[in-house]
């Protein structure tokens, strides 16, 4: 018999295993590099259980997100006070068009930017810092934002991922006296990962830092790309490749992470990259020619570079759903402007049936994307809570939402929104800037991690808790006696596990209590027992080829970010409605979002039983084969290649 409420007990979850150690015996010498790389870099030592993780588990217990977290007064006033001054002084001195055609963004702007404190917001306040809370500081990003990407990269790239927090977290007392000091002074800093040959995969990384003989110093050769804010940064973080170091009777390499102050000998900009959008931001090609560091500016530890990136960007992402954020409630305002104004066929187009679509699409997308940025800022805030899950579903979907937001309001504005802002204002128009925001919008879904790898990512952290539990079954090492004395273990949860998803799926729970928004709990309860029986076939099925169903995997993860995305929406609602300010309509628009969430989940669901992957693969076979060749005839080709 179904419950007629939801239980406000956290569910009982199993003990996790130890680490299982992947299957690369398939795998090419490539791959098994780069998998190893990135499996050591993995945080093993906390569980990877979350609220986020354990929908795919068929776990929702929206408890877990009640009381929505709320700022304390005396840090709502601090954020308040610091985004109205920065609001006011971007609106007065910086104009956003005239940063986009220059390239540039003014110095007086930016030394107006160190004066209000904008460039130390994450520096401690012990070391001359404002010491924000993630909140505040994400607040003041929103806003930049939705002014201009450029000036709001510009100040995320140096504190988010640049120099300010890989050293809070990992930083010697020493290190953070001497640099953070300096950075709130008013340095500029940068992180450097990528290269030319090495952006997602670690193992093809060939910049190298050499100890020195007598042991005082790192030597750092290689070139570095894609490192915003570097060529003007007074800092970097660099990662580099060190001596590797044996494991299971095989070398492998080791990333590390070093401070480089930029006026080193033997560092040289070669060359600055123009972008798409985002065109004032500073970044090119940095290399890297004997450049003495003193082995005091390691960060952590030889080898622990990799996972310093990664537990960096756990909260450094976060500024991007604070700043797709930004845009969205920017768009919301030129729709709500322009779909009132615009008459055509006798009624404002906000009212026509494909218009008024659009703009709730726009209202009820941003409403849920500033629920998962305040979230996952607070729960960032909240230093006891692994949010590595959250803080990567909630760039993905904002990054995703985002482009599809501006995309929207493009088609709203029609010509108007494809013309540039200063051609608009030349001829005495609104000078609304839809076709730079939306160039500066796309490279969301590719920074700090793209889609495509967030949705791999997230797939290696859901699944963790299905491979460390059938480790025994599961490893190749052992022999099919050990295996098999494992099975009556592991088959025992999961016959009782697999029977209470099923039991989910036909009769899951009331949530009598959560009045206008239950029909969207028990979806939520529902497809989470349903997504968590899909995701447990795709392992039967699949089992060691798993992780080569990059399609499969990216649809699991796409219905578990909505599940996730439309959980935060209602408790954030919930939260709204309840508080002073009495938002009732704060309902309205969790039941839109959650009504075109459900649609979208729908689908994935149904393509999940489609597998159309095996002649896509054929055929692009074919085209890199060059046997399609025929299909460019008629075109000028860009270049003299065959």
């Amino acid at each position: 018999m179904s419950p007629k409420n939801i239980t406000r007990t956290k569910p009982k979850r199993p003990k996790i295993q130890p680490q299982m150690p992947i299957d690369t015996s398939a795998m090419s010498s490539g791959q098994q590099a780069a998998m190893e790389i990135a499996e050591a870099a993995r945080d093993q030592t906390v569980s990877s259980i979350s609220f986020a993780g354990d929908l795919f588990m068929g776990n929702y217990d929206p408890a877990l997100l009640s009381p929505f977290p709320e700022q304390t007064e005396e840090d709502r006033k601090i954020g308040d006070k610091l985004v109205s001054e920065v609001s006011s002084f971007l609106a007065e001195n910086l104009d956003a068009d005239e940063v986009d055609e220059s390239r540039t963004i003014p110095a007086d702007v930016m030394q107006g930017l160190r004066e209000l404190g904008v460039l130390r917001m994450k520096v401690p306040k012990e070391y001359g810092g404002l010491g924000l809370s993630q909140v505040n500081y994400n607040r003041v990003v929103m806003a930049i934002a939705s002014h201009c990407a450029s000036t709001a990269v510009l100040v995320s790239a140096h504190q988010s991922i640049g120099v300010p927090q890989p050293l809070k977290m990992f930083g010697t007392d020493a290190q953070k006296e001497k640099y953070l000091r300096q950075i709130a002074k008013g340095s500029l800093t940068a992180f450097a990962l990528t290269e030319p040959d090495a952006g997602s995969d670690p193992a093809k990384m060939t910049t190298t830092a050499v100890k020195s003989e007598d042991g005082k110093h790192y030597i750092i050769n290689g070139t570095k790309l894609w490192a915003t804010n570097g060529p003007i940064a007074d800092l970097l973080v660099v990662m580099a490749a060190t001596a590797p170091k044996v494991y299971r009777g095989k070398e492998r390499t080791q990333i590390t992470a070093f401070i480089v102050e930029m006026d080193s000998p033997g560092i040289e900009v070669t060359h600055r990259c123009d972008f798409m959008g985002l065109r004032a931001i500073h970044n090119g090609v940095i290399t890297f020619d004997n450049v003495k560091i003193p082995v005091e500016n390691l960060i952590w530890g030889e080898g622990k570079g990799l996972k310093l990136a990664l537990e960096t960007l756990n909260t450094g992402r976060l500024t991007l759903p604070a700043a797709c954020t930004g845009m969205g409630k920017q768009c919301l305002y030129i729709v709500r402007r322009w779909g009132k104004d615009r008459v055509q066929w006798g009624m404002p187009i906000g009212r026509h049936e494909a218009g008024s679509q659009k703009i709730a699409y726009i209202t009820a997308t941003t409403f849920a994307m500033e629920a998962l940025t305040w979230l996952t800022s607070h729960w960032a805030d909240d230093h006891d809570k692994n949010i590595r899950i959250e803080a990567a579903m909630a760039k993905l979907f904002c990054s995703e939402a985002a482009w599809e937001i501006v995309d929207q309001t493009m088609q709203i504005r029609a010509g108007r929104g494809y013309e540039k802002a200063t051609s608009l204002r030349a001829r005495g128009e609104d000078a609304y800037p839809v076709e730079r925001m939306m160039r500066d919008c796309r490279i969301n879904t590719i920074i700090e991690g793209t889609s495509d790898i967030m949705r791999l990512f997230l797939a290696r952290e859901v699944l963790d808790p299905h491979l460390k539990r059938a480790a025994g079954m599961m490893d190749p090492r052992l022999s099919l006696k050990e295996r098999l004395a494992e099975a009556p273990k592991i088959l025992g949860f999961y016959a009782k596990w697999y029977i209470q998803r099923i039991f989910g799926c036909i009769s899951p729970m009331r949530f009598t209590d959560k009045g206008q928004l239950a029909t969207h709990h028990r979806f939520i309860n529902r497809a989470s027992n349903r997504l968590a029986i899909k995701m447990f076939h795709a392992m039967a099925i699949h089992q060691q080829k798993l992780e080569r169903k990059q399609v499969l995997l990216g649809q699991i993860i796409d219905i578990g970010t909505e599940l996730f995305a439309m959980s935060v929406t209602c408790a954030y609602a919930e939260s709204l409605a309840k508080n002073k300010n009495k938002r009732g309509d704060a309902y309205q628009l969790a039941k839109e979002f959650c009504k075109q969430a459900r649609k979208r989940i729908s689908q994935q669901f149904r393509s999940l039983s489609s597998n159309n992957q095996a002649s896509a693969l054929a055929l692009t076979k074919d085209v890199l084969d060059g046997k399609v060749k025929w299909m460019e005839d008629g075109i000028i080709a860009i270049d003299k290649a065959a």
